[in-house]
């Protein structure tokens, strides 16, 4: 469908009318246009920076749209037109659809973020991670669970704890065509899950700006990670300082506003803070989640992850944990890393269960093809 409209109807030969042009005037209020509305003052934004003009776009959108089309033109409005102060007013932030990135410009606001607005703000991020924790957190789970089972497998398991895959498969060579079987000599099992935990996790998030989404991301599977009895988690959040938010993992929301976007970067100290915290180097997942842009000592940050991988820790580096691919990020420290056998790649939400299931097995880590 071609929507446009004044002037000989855009070469069109047609001239909108009815719902048709209403979406074009959405449209046009945004990315430029007839100029919305009927008017005839040629191309141009038409959408105004007050709030109730804002607030009357945000309710055609949401009538005109689906919700997905409707989240990309809120992130634009919010790009191209500067519109991030007025998230601050109460009656917006009721008026606009939630997702990721509408949860990342509020926490960046946070600081400057009214009393009067705030507890409408953490309304609108908790349903957001309501959302993602009920989209991500059976899969994760079990997930986790089969690799940390897998992780105990013992020799001598009991009938209703044999793993019959790998069980024939080790015993392949006792084949007997005869009787078509295999005759295992050698048992293959899965060890009972136990209450006591089996890893740590160690969660070390990059807060600068450009993270928002990756943030938001692991606060949720922090929470999910924490709720599971079998495994240690910590959250580490950082820029030129290093948070520990591990005491609050019950409630993604108060990770979430308990962290600062923006501001620089330290990953050495950050890295320095996780190694002083782990007791059990062998049985330890450290995930470093960051573009890598390094404000600390790069030499001493690569030490440390030396130093955490012959100790015997897995180490995971993430240039990002969302949807959109891999971020503008330090190509130089990313090849370091990898040269230490600790690739950096970006993750998509939906991966991260496989990746933590390879980190726990100790076992090639499933990475993204970057094509």
């Amino acid at each position: 469908m071609v929507l446009g409209g004044e002037q000989g109807a855009d070469g069109t030969g047609r001239m909108l009318a009815g719902r048709d042009a209403a979406m074009d005037g959405a449209l046009s209020a945004l990315y430029g246009g007839s100029g919305g509305r009927g008017s005839s003052k040629g191309r141009g934004a038409g959408l105004g920076a007050s709030a109730p003009s804002v607030a009357r776009w945000l309710g055609d959108i949401r009538t005109y749209f689906p919700s997905s089309v409707v989240q990309v033109m809120q992130r634009d409005a919010i790009d191209r037109l500067g519109l991030s102060a007025l998230l601050l007013e109460p009656e917006m932030l009721e008026a606009v659809e939630a997702d990721v990135h509408l949860v990342g410009t509020l926490l960046s606001l946070n600081k400057a973020m009214p009393e009067t607005t705030k507890e409408t703000a953490r309304a609108v991020v908790r349903k957001v991670v309501e959302d993602l924790e009920k989209r991500l957190a059976t899969r994760t789970k079990a997930t986790l669970t089969g690799a940390l089972d897998r992780s105990a497998r013992i020799s001598r398991p009991r009938h209703r704890d044999i793993d019959w895959d790998r069980t024939i498969r080790a015993n392949l060579k006792n084949y007997l065509p005869e009787y078509g079987t295999v005759v295992p000599d050698r048992l293959v099992g899965y060890g009972r899950a136990a209450q006591s935990v089996k890893k740590d996790v160690v969660l070390c998030i990059d807060q600068s700006g450009s993270m928002a989404a990756s943030v938001v991301y692991a606060s949720v599977f922090g929470a999910v990670l924490a709720s599971m009895r079998s495994i240690a988690t910590r959250l580490v959040v950082f820029d030129t300082a290093v948070v520990d938010l591990t005491d609050q993992l019950d409630d993604p929301v108060d990770v979430l506003f308990g962290t600062q976007l923006g501001g620089g970067t330290d990953i050495n100290r950050a890295l320095a803070y996780c190694q002083s915290q782990i007791t059990r180097p062998a049985d330890t997942v450290v995930v470093l989640i960051s573009d890598l842009y390094e404000g600390g000592i790069r030499d001493e940050m690569l030490k440390r992850v030396a130093a955490m991988k012959a100790s015997g820790v897995q180490f995971v580096a993430l240039l990002a944990l969302s949807d959109e691919g891999a971020p503008a990020y330090d190509h130089e420290h990313a090849a370091a890393l990898s040269a230490l056998g600790a690739p950096a790649f970006a993750c998509t939400p939906d991966l991260f269960p496989e990746i933590m299931a390879a980190a726990i097995e100790k076992r090639a880590l499933p990475i993204p093809d970057a094509g």
